[in-house]
């Protein structure tokens, strides 16, 4: 492993992105192993989920594209009501529902990008975080949010914002009918997605950016400018935060996921070390995977790079959609 700095796309001295791995090195970057009682755990957690009652209440402020949107508030697990926003197609019916999560810090409007004229949406804000959750069940990021709750298992933010996931699908569900459903989720939002995605079988498919929190054995060892900075000084010092941290592996949970999964790793990145990213990749049992050239930063090419990822979700989930529902077909 080497380190070392070099000069980024534009010529700041930066840490080498690549952290001296190659292609080849990163394919081979294998997941952490489950520890006893994971399985048990995420599904006890999915379980008690779905007994809640999301009530969602709507509140409606427009057309953008081709969706009607409204600022949805519902309810989570231990009784907090987030808010984010659920928009449904303008012109007709909905032919599936999606997810759509967001990188570390929340988002501040929608993202229509990645979403098919025909799908319901719900962007869900992580407790703590964007516009409307700022402090919210979590502290901000700059607060640390990364890093609350991280001496409890039942406690730990990471935790709480993957079964978060759930409820707002069961939001999105309660609003629009029981469609099947397809999860996005980048950097942050990809990792949350990989821990939440094995456990729900309402999801058909996923397209996972540039994941975080994969394979920690690797990434406690490298560091980073994002929040995975926090958490290997923390884990450095406290160094029973580790046993925690096990599960909560994104690659350890791909390891269960059985959906079709598009992963769109990075080459290159200071803020989520590609090997993590890899190592969710490389558990998958369905995967299509998307090689970038480098993630969390801005490069020539970026935005045909861009137009290309962006059209490629919207193809997985399409596809991903059209086999369940043949899939069910079938078995009726």
């Amino acid at each position: 492993m080497r380190e070392g700095r070099h000069r980024d796309w534009f010529g700041d001295e930066v840490r080498d992105g690549t952290y001296g791995y190659d292609l080849e090195g990163l394919l081979a970057v294998e997941p952490v192993v489950p520890p006893a009682g994971f399985e048990e755990l995420w599904r006890g957690w999915y379980a008690a989920a779905r007994e809640v009652s999301p009530d969602p209440v709507l509140t409606p402020i427009g057309r953008q594209g081709a969706h009607e949107v409204f600022v949805v508030e519902h309810t989570v697990a231990d009784g907090l009501r987030l808010r984010g926003w659920l928009a449904t197609p303008a012109d007709g019916q909905a032919r599936f529902g999606m997810v759509h999560g967001h990188g570390y810090g929340g988002r501040d409007a929608p993202d229509w990008s990645r979403v098919p004229d025909d799908a319901a949406v719900i962007f869900p804000i992580a407790r703590g975080q964007g516009v409307f959750n700022t402090g919210l069940g979590a502290p901000t990021p700059e607060d640390g949010h990364v890093l609350f709750g991280i001496d409890s298992v039942e406690r730990y933010a990471l935790g709480r914002c993957a079964v978060d996931l759930w409820h707002a699908a069961s939001a999105l569900l309660d609003v629009v009918g029981p469609l099947p459903l397809y999860f996005v989720g980048e950097s942050f939002g990809g990792g949350i997605g990989a821990l939440a995605l094995p456990w729900d079988d309402r999801f058909v498919g996923a397209t996972l950016v540039v994941p975080s929190f994969g394979q920690y054995d690797v990434r406690l060892r490298l560091p980073c400018e994002g929040s995975g900075e926090r958490v290997r000084h923390h884990v450095a010092e406290h160094p029973e935060a580790r046993e925690v941290l096990r599960f909560f592996d994104a690659s350890t949970a791909a390891g269960f996921v059985l959906v079709p999964v598009r992963v769109e790793a990075a080459l290159w990145d200071g803020h989520v070390p590609p090997p993590g990213q890899f190592a969710v990749a490389n558990a998958l049992e369905d995967l299509e995977l998307s090689v970038l050239p480098a993630g969390h930063t801005e490069y020539p090419g970026l935005e045909a790079v861009l137009e290309e990822s962006y059209a490629a979700t919207r193809a997985h989930a399409l596809r991903s959609v059209a086999r369940a529902v043949a899939g069910a077909a079938g078995e009726r």
